[in-house]
C-alpha cells in the first residue's frame, strides 16, 4: 500500500517480490494502529464509561481486529525485506529476534501488574481486592506453579492475553515465507487450513494448568487476519478497486449486521420497535443454538470466527476508501485554525501508531492504575473525562519518548 489507486495500490506481483513492494510505509498504517492504541487504551480501563462508544460496542469487530490486521501490515515492511534481501534463514533470525521482544514485553508486563496490584491490596484499605478483580488469586497463592506457566505460556491469565497470541502468530511466519516460494496458493490455503483447524476445535493452546481454558485469543484462528494484511502489504493480494457498488455493500453490512453483532444495538431496535426486536433475538437464539449442538461459532473472538472476519474487512474497506489516495484525504489542506489543529493532531496520532508495541503493553499497565484512580474520584462525566485524557497524554508521551530512543540520538555526530 505505498500509493493507493485502484490500478496501483496492493498490485497484484509474483508472490517473489522485489524488495520495493514492501518498503514504503503507508501513512494510514499508522494513523489506524494509533487510533486502535487509544481505542484500547479506553477498553481496558475498568468500568469506563468511554468504553460504551468504542467499536466493539456497535458490530463483530474491534480494536484488536485493526491491531492484529495492521501489525500483520508493519510485518511485511519490517520483516518482509529482510527474507528477500538476506534469505530465509536471517529473515527468520530477524523473526526471532522480534518475537523475542514480545515475549520478554508480555513477562515483565504480566510481573508489572501483578506487582501494582498487590501493592494496592497490601498497602492501601480499600473495599476491593485489585488482585482478585484481575484474577490472580491463584498466582499468588501458589508462586513456583503459575510462575513456571508465565514463562512456558502455559499460564495465560485474560488480561494478559494479546501478546502471547501476537508473538505465536509472528513465529508462523518463516513456514509462510518458505511456503510463498510455491505461489500464494499454499500460503492461502496453509493459513485457511490453521484458521478451520482453530475454528472445529482441533488447535488450542492451554491458558492455565487448573482447568481446560483455552488462550482467550487463539493464535491459529487469528494468524488469518494478521497474514491477510501481510499479503496485501506485500502484494500478494490485490487491492480492491474504488467502487460505490462496494463502498454500499461494505456499509449496508456493518448496518445490517449490527443488530446481530451488537446488544447495544438490538436494544435500540428493540426499544424502537419490539416485534422487529423479537424477529432480531430469534437469530440471537439460532446463533446460540448453533453454537451448543455443533461446537462452532460464526462470531467467536477467541477462534475469530468467520463473521468478525467479514465485520473487520467491510470496516477496513470503507476506512481505506475514506482515506483516499495515498492517504489524502488524512492530510491538513490549508493554513487556518481547523487546518493546525488536525495536522498536529494527526501527527501525535501517526506518532502512537508508529510506537504501538511500547504504547500498548504502558497502556495494559496505566489502564490498571487509571482504573484504581476512578474508583477512589467516583466516575463522573468529568473524572471520566479526566482520566481518559490523562491517559491519552501519557500514551503519547509513551510513543514520543519510544522515539527518541529508538532514534539512538547519542550516535549522532557532533556538528
Amino acid at each position: 500500500m505505498a500509493t493507493i489507486s485502484p490500478t496501483s495500490d496492493f498490485a497484484p506481483t509474483p508472490v517473489a517480490a522485489s524488495p520495493a513492494i514492501a518498503s514504503l510505509r503507508d501513512p494510514r498504517l499508522d494513523f489506524y494502529r494509533g487510533i486502535a492504541m487509544f481505542i484500547i487504551l479506553v477498553a481496558h480501563i475498568p468500568f469506563n464509561a468511554w468504553s460504551n462508544w468504542i467499536p466493539a460496542r456497535f458490530g463483530w469487530s474491534d480494536a484488536t481486529e485493526i491491531f492484529v490486521f495492521c501489525s500483520g501490515m508493519a510485518s511485511a515492511i519490517a520483516f518482509g525485506g529482510a527474507f528477500e534481501r538476506m534469505g530465509w534463514r536471517m529473515g527468520t533470525a530477524r523473526v526471532g529476534f522480534r518475537v523475542w521482544q514480545v515475549y520478554w514485553a508480555h513477562i515483565g508486563l504480566f510481573f508489572f501488574v501483578a506487582m501494582m496490584m498487590a501493592a494496592l491490596d497490601t498497602y492501601g484499605a480499600f473495599d476491593k481486592s485489585y488482585v482478585d478483580s484481575l484474577n490472580l488469586g491463584r498466582f499468588f497463592t501458589d508462586p513456583m506453579t503459575q510462575i513456571v506457566g508465565i514463562f512456558t505460556l502455559t499460564y495465560v491469565p485474560n488480561y494478559f492475553d494479546i501478546l502471547p497470541m501476537y508473538l505465536v502468530v509472528l513465529a508462523l511466519m518463516p513456514l509462510f515465507m518458505a511456503l510463498s516460494r510455491g505461489g500464494f496458493a499454499p500460503v492461502a490455503g496453509a493459513s485457511i487450513a490453521l484458521w478451520l483447524a482453530a475454528n472445529i476445535g482441533l488447535l488450542s493452546l492451554p491458558a492455565e494448568p487448573w482447568s481446560d481454558r483455552p488462550w482467550f485469543f487463539n493464535p491459529f484462528g487469528w494468524q488469518l487476519l494478521f497474514f491477510t494484511g501481510f499479503a496485501f502489504m506485500r502484494g500478494w493480494i490485490p487491492a480492491p478497486p474504488v467502487s460505490r457498488r462496494l463502498v454500499w455493500i461494505a456499509a449496508g453490512f456493518l448496518v445490517l449486521t449490527a443488530p446481530f453483532g451488537s446488544w447495544k444495538v438490538f436494544q435500540w431496535v428493540n426499544t424502537a420497535s419490539p416485534e422487529l426486536g423479537a424477529l432480531f433475538r430469534n437469530v440471537w437464539t439460532m446463533f446460540a443454538t448453533l453454537e451448543k449442538e455443533t461446537g462452532f461459532s460464526l462470531r467467536a473472538k477467541t477462534e475469530f470466527g468467520i463473521l468478525r472476519y467479514l465485520h473487520f474487512l467491510s470496516l477496513a474497506y470503507l476506512a481505506w476508501v475514506a482515506a483516499g489516495e495515498g492517504g489524502r484525504r488524512l492530510q491538513a489542506n490549508g493554513t487556518g485554525m481547523a487546518a493546525n489543529i488536525w495536522r498536529n493532531l494527526l501527527k501525535v496520532i501517526t506518532k502512537v501508531g508508529q510506537q504501538s508495541l511500547a504504547v500498548f503493553v504502558f497502556s495494559m499497565a496505566v489502564a490498571r492504575l487509571l482504573g484504581f484512580v476512578l474508583d477512589q474520584l467516583g466516575r463522573s462525566p468529568a473524572t471520566v473525562l479526566l482520566v481518559n485524557l490523562a491517559g491519552f497524554a501519557m500514551i503519547i508521551a509513551v510513543a514520543y519518548i519510544a522515539g527518541w530512543f529508538k532514534s539512538q540520538p547519542w550516535r549522532s555526530k557532533r556538528a
